[in-house]
């Protein structure tokens, strides 16, 4: 490698065209699984007023404290490259008063984010999500659908062994009370917690329950669980949603130290689990956030959604493929037949047929071996002695025939034939 050679960033990759057609396949999913459930798609700006995430994702979070890309523009604004989806979605839902026009507001995304955190497996500083997001209902029905569309999807892409975490981690009230009692039941093990659990004592004592040290681990198995502290209200509304739940049969398991990473959430909170990922087995999570709204300058307005990491997912999709192939490869021997074969292949895709052609004044067997090799199913091959002719060899790559077609009838002979 030449040393003046400039590289990709640190925590980037570049889709190649082979992994790009498997994004295509998965992305085609998503968007058929959204309209059946009736989601639109919303795409919001790659960056957005720092504020917005300051208020909304909150200013003790690792994401707001160490990972955000933020910059002060020429106009003196704090500025910053999106680290996740809700808030911009969530802005741009009170923005353009999408609650006026429907009482409830079903939004879909697939987008890039951008957080400085450390590269590792199937983690990047540059990531795409895909996720949903539902504003104006606070019954459990739409907690329901909502996990039940991340079910389909996953089903639908033939993922195998995914299981689902569900919590509640309660009302506002209800976690206020519960933060007390579990920082009384963590002061005597303060120090013996790591770095970042003791952090969090302080800031956010309930993300302590989703710390992935060992040590910590053994600690808080017998801290005191939220569901003691919850409200009557918050009971009847996790009780609704394990009923709806056992009546769509989505199997679940509920995780009393299941909490979400972000400020915003409230109630619902669940995880889909996949084993192929080890031990960072998260493919999807969600929940409420019946405050954020009203946090970043809109009405209270009651919502819930969740979101799945597309590199994550693809991870677990190894073994998928789908083969990238032609229809038909025309196949040019000399100078005579050249404009022939460009206004044949260009005939072919205004027809609908996928067609490609040697840019590379190749021999016919470098022709025809590219041609299998991207998986085109006819070959048209025009010669100097065809062209006189006025007629054309087609060859079925799969099965080795061969039959003569007068130029004037290819186009329709093709179409007519099974792709």
């Amino acid at each position: 490698m030449s040393k003046n050679q400039i590289r990709s960033i640190k925590g980037t990759q570049d889709i190649l065209p082979a992994e790009s057609l498997k994004w295509r396949v998965l992305e085609k999913k998503i968007h058929d699984t959204m309209e059946l459930f009736n989601y639109g798609e919303i795409r919001t700006p790659a960056f957005e007023k720092t504020e917005l995430f300051d208020r909304g994702v909150g200013l003790q979070t690792d994401i707001v404290t160490k990972e955000m890309y933020s910059w002060i523009d020429q106009g003196g604004e704090s500025l910053t490259l999106k680290p996740e989806l809700t808030a911009p979605v969530s802005r741009a839902y009170v923005q353009h008063s999408l609650g006026v026009q429907k009482p409830l507001t079903k939004l879909y995304y697939i987008d890039a984010l951008f957080r400085r955190e450390r590269p590792q497996k199937g983690r990047f500083r540059q990531f795409h999500q895909f996720g949903v997001e539902a504003f104006g209902s606070e019954h459990p029905e739409i907690d329901s659908e909502i996990i039940s569309i991340a079910v389909t999807l996953f089903k639908e892409l033939g993922l195998k062994d995914i299981s689902l975490k569900l919590n509640s981690i309660g009302s506002e009230n209800c976690r206020d009370k519960y933060k007390d009692e579990l920082k009384k039941f963590l002061k005597p093990y303060l120090k013996d917690l790591s770095a970042s659990s003791q952090k969090r004592f302080e800031t956010n004592p309930l993300r302590i329950l989703d710390t992935k040290s060992l040590s910590d681990i053994e600690i808080i198995k017998n801290a005191p669980t939220i569901s003691n502290f919850w409200s009557n209200e918050d009971k009847v509304h996790f009780d609704e949603l394990c009923e709806l739940l056992d009546t769509l049969k989505i199997k679940y398991e509920v995780d009393s130290n299941l909490v979400r990473g972000l400020d915003y959430y409230s109630r619902t909170t669940f995880e889909l689990i996949s084993p192929s990922l080890g031990a960072q087995n998260a493919i999807c999570g969600g929940g409420r956030y019946d405050k954020l709204v009203e946090m970043i300058g809109g009405k209270p307005t009651p919502g819930i959604g969740f979101a799945a990491g597309i590199e994550r997912i693809m991870m677990t999709l190894k073994n998928y493929t789908d083969k990238n192939s032609i229809d038909i490869y025309v196949v040019g021997i000399g100078p005579k037949v050249r404009q022939t074969v460009f206004a044949l292949a260009d005939e072919l895709r205004q027809s609908n047929l996928s067609t490609e052609c040697d840019m590379l004044r190749r021999s016919i067997k470098s022709q025809l071996r590219d041609a299998n090799k991207i998986g085109a199913k006819y070959a048209i091959i025009i010669g100097d002695k065809e062209f006189e002719n006025k007629l054309v060899e087609v060859k079925n790559l799969n099965n080795g025939e061969q039959e003569k077609v007068a130029i004037k009838s290819i186009i329709s002979h093709m179409t007519s034939l099974s792709f």
